[in-house]
């Protein structure tokens, strides 16, 4: 059997675990990893290829850079961090019409700064806002949906989870892959927003407006974002000046965190166990998927299969536009029947060589990639924030999520559209800094 062969068999082999046996991602790539490379070399050169592979991988002392953001998130989390943004915003736009919804993906932009996780910043919105939507009487469908498709800023706005992985995988540099993320992040939530406005627009009783504040109380209530403002700005600041490598940054918002935390004594005892142990299995799970895509990604290597997709698409004679079409619907259509994160893992390296074959820029073509794998997040049957809802209100149908979703995934593709067209606004932040 030639080597492309062994590798396209590797591949239904790993679709076929994935999709019916249940075997989760980072297992099933390194099994099939190992025992390809195993066939197509020999069992001893396997077994020091996934020794030295993993050692090499986790011994760098960057690779810290990822619990440290999931930890500095769950602090964020658990000190309450989240509700004084809510009430912030929801004193600025509360008294609009559909003004809780705003508030929240108002809330969402500014925890995703502080937060790298989706489904961290699903769950806190969902706890903070749902009771309150639910409260001035807003329809389910849009409160829902709001609270579901704001937690997908997290996976944009730095620190993602999501970029560091796209980083570590592909060797670009974190640092660029988080400035490129901030506008986007920042368009997707104003695109997120505006649907809102057409949805009460449509269906007045969908989100009725609540009580006025005056200007005074407008101005106190800034004094909510002060903390999340001076960590974000810390972090990212520090990473645009230099200051900081990624790790140095993620160490120093979990201290500042803390320390705030400290002084404030907003975080209890329950709550700093609790950010330990979700960062802990979180991070896990990434390093699983890691393992198993780093292993899985020599097999395919040595079939060379990636490298003949990638040289055999960059010979088509179509524009590269039409690929990139074609890559973004399989990560679409992907999303909805496996882990988001998983897939994304998974794909990486097949789909980033035939990118950058295609001459896309890297880190813009990697923003796009994840800009889709956020679309993962929210898509039934299996987006995440979609069941985390659905855990925080049992009383909202599943079906109801799943409809209410369609609002705003227009929104979604549409930010991806205008990021193809304006390339810039993901780059320009990035160059200022080269």
């Amino acid at each position: 059997m030639s080597l492309t062969l062994v590798g396209i068999a590797g591949i239904i082999l790993l679709l076929a675990v994935l999709f019916f046996l249940g075997m989760p991602v980072g297992f099933a790539m390194g099994i099939v990893g190992f025992c390809g490379f195993w066939y197509v070399v020999s069992f001893n050169a396997a077994i020091t290829m996934a020794g030295a592979d993993l050692w090499t991988t986790f011994s760098k002392y960057g690779l810290t850079v990822i619990p440290l953001f999931i930890f500095l998130g769950y602090l964020a989390f658990n000190a309450g961090i989240a509700e004084k943004l809510y009430s912030t915003a929801y004193k600025w736009f509360g008294h609009w019409r559909g003004g809780l919804a705003i508030a929240t993906i108002g809330a969402d932009e500014l925890f995703a700064a502080i937060c790298g996780s989706n489904t961290a910043t699903a769950a806190t919105m969902g706890a903070v806002a749902l009771p309150q939507m639910k409260k001035y009487n807003y329809d389910t469908r849009l409160s829902s949906g709001t609270v579901v498709t704001g937690g997908t800023l997290g996976t944009v706005m730095p620190p993602s989870v999501v970029l560091i992985i796209i980083g570590l995988q592909t060797e670009q540099s974190i640092i660029k892959l988080f400035l490129a993320g901030i506008l986007p992040a920042i368009l997707l939530g104003i695109l997120f927003i505006l649907t809102i406005f057409v949805i009460c627009r449509l269906y007045p009783h969908f989100g009725p407006a609540g009580p006025k504040t005056s200007f005074k109380e407008k101005i106190r209530s800034l004094t909510g974002i002060i903390e999340a403002l001076v960590i974000f700005v810390l972090v990212i600041g520090g990473l645009y000046a230099g200051i900081f490598t990624p790790t140095e940054a993620g160490a120093v918002g979990v201290f500042f965190t803390l320390i705030i935390t400290a002084v404030t004594k907003r975080l209890t005892w329950k709550g700093l166990l609790d950010s330990v142990m979700e960062t802990l299995k979180i991070s896990c799970m990434v390093f699983v998927l890691v393992s198993g895509a780093i292993i899985f990604g020599r097999f395919l290597a040595i079939t060379r299969l990636p490298f003949m997709i990638a040289d055999f698409a960059a010979s088509l004679p179509v524009s590269p536009l039409v690929i990139l079409a074609i890559v973004l619907l399989i990560y679409l259509i992907g999303g909805c029947f496996v882990d988001s994160l998983g897939f994304l893992v998974l794909t990486i390296p097949i789909f980033f060589p035939l990118g950058v074959a295609l001459g896309f820029d890297p880190i813009w073509y990697a923003i796009i990639i994840t800009m889709v794998t956020t679309m993962g997040a929210i898509t039934p049957p299996v987006g995440v924030n979609i069941y985390v809802i659905k855990a925080l209100a049992p009383e909202i149908e599943l079906a109801t999520i799943f409809k209410s979703v369609s609002y705003f995934l227009l929104a979604c593709i549409l930010c991806i559209i205008i990021l193809i067209i304006f390339p810039q606004i993901v780059l320009v932040i990035p160059n200022m800094v080269h």
